[in-house]
């Protein structure tokens, strides 16, 4: 029965290493260390101690970010190009790799590689972790024997998505910390500050102003259904969760997302820039037309621009152009196909590709820049809007007072 053994091993340079390994007998171990060029110091059995396992709550335990999966294929791109064999290259991964789900699941592939599998079917087996992009395009570089060159596009792809992503991200950050911000101050004032003032004004008697009175019914009702308050939004959360997880539900919330107001030209540029530069490198790197469209369709994130790539690999396998079958979904602009349709006729459609995606990359960074500058004074005004409103409200009686005393 296998077992997993802790090796000690120098390499050809002297330097010492670690790791794990597993295997029926510490004589194998050794064996499969040397075959690898390394020279064992020692090698024990691995004993997993209770304490050191590690508890994870589902949902947020450790993840590979995008960033790591590309450090990790520019890394081996280096290694495969300085002339190292597959599994040489595999085991130091695994001993320079920070992240421990990532670590666990290079030391899966390098034994699958040991037994016989390709790199890409060693990859295809952790699907959450290299999605098909990643296998498709490794096969490829197999296949041709460009390995190196292909994970470097590789890498460029997922930096370019990382920074797509962050540019994003930046848009919304603000605009979320403001409202959330608004909603904690009103929160706060309709539980703490508008009870006080309601007290005080009752002691009074007399009739309130309108404002003053919804203000103090809304006050009522925030501290009094506050439990419920919290749950239902909880319920709806977590409803709409589901939901957007359901083929019609995401159909309907990506259709929505397109059509909001500004944000929705965002979402739009953004999802032509993915296409554009997932298939462009798709292209380049020998995958076949019709793998490189499906691919593609599951990459682009929006289920609109997914349901035209797939309506344009029918009309493929029938025979048709690219172009042709793009040019009647709305979500593809003109200028899209018609450069397609010229990178199609000039046998040059990775290269127009890549400059679609280029383009909208800057129509994206331009939108991000001017939603920056156009929200913070907007959102300025409306912070400062909902907590005047209120601050007036509560004291639009001590005015009349006031009035009355003169």
């Amino acid at each position: 029965m296998a077992a997993t053994y802790a090796y000690k091993v120098r390499d050809k340079g002297g330097k010492v290493t670690q790791g794990t390994l597993e295997a029926d007998s510490p004589t194998l171990v050794a064996s499969k260390l040397r075959s690898m060029g390394l020279t064992p110091i020692s090698i024990d059995k691995h004993q997993a101690s209770v304490a050191s396992k590690e508890l994870h709550v589902p949902g947020f335990g450790p993840k590979v970010k995008m960033k790591q999966l590309s450090v990790f294929a520019r890394q081996f791109a280096t290694m495969i190009n300085a002339g190292l064999t597959l599994l040489r290259t595999l085991s130091i991964l695994e001993n320079q790799t920070e992240n421990k789900v990532l670590v666990k699941i290079i030391a899966e592939v390098r034994a699958d590689v040991e037994k016989g599998a390709s790199l890409s079917q060693a990859l295809a087996k952790h699907p959450k972790v290299f999605n098909k992009l990643f296998v498709a395009m490794v096969r490829a570089g197999e296949t041709a024997g460009v390995l190196d060159r292909t994970l470097l596009q590789l890498a460029a792809i997922i930096e370019k998505q990382v920074e797509l992503r962050a540019k994003i991200k930046s848009a919304m950050t603000y605009p979320i910390a403001v409202l959330g911000l608004v909603g904690l101050i009103l929160t706060a004032m309709l539980v703490f500050v508008v009870p006080m003032f309601a007290g005080m004004y009752k002691d009074l008697g007399g009739t309130l102003p309108l404002p003053t009175r919804i203000l103090m019914v809304a006050s009522s009702i925030f501290v009094k259904g506050f439990p419920v308050i919290v749950l239902t939004d909880v319920g709806a959360v977590w409803a709409f969760k589901r939901w957007v997880q359901t083929e019609n539900g995401r159909g309907m919330w990506d259709r929505i997302k397109l059509r909001i107001p500004i944000f929705g030209k965002l979402t739009h540029k953004t999802a032509i820039t993915r296409f554009a530069r997932t298939f462009s490198v798709l292209l380049r790197s020998g995958v076949p037309i019709l793998e490189a469209l499906e691919i593609t369709s599951e990459t682009v994130g929006n289920s609109v621009a997914q349901k035209a790539i797939k309506d344009v690999q029918s009309g493929v396998r029938k025979g048709e152009s690219l172009a042709k079958p793009l040019a009647s979904h709305p979500i593809f602009p003109s200028m899209v196909v018609q450069m397609m349709a010229v990178g199609e006729e000039t046998g040059a459609l990775d290269e127009m590709l890549e400059k679609i995606a280029e383009f909208y990359e800057q129509e994206v960074q331009a939108m991000v820049d001017a939603l920056t500058s156009l929200l913070e004074p907007l959102l300025i005004v409306v912070l400062g809007g909902a907590v005047g409103s209120m601050v007036v409200a509560l004291y639009l009686p001590m005015f009349r007072v006031i009035n009355l005393v003169k």
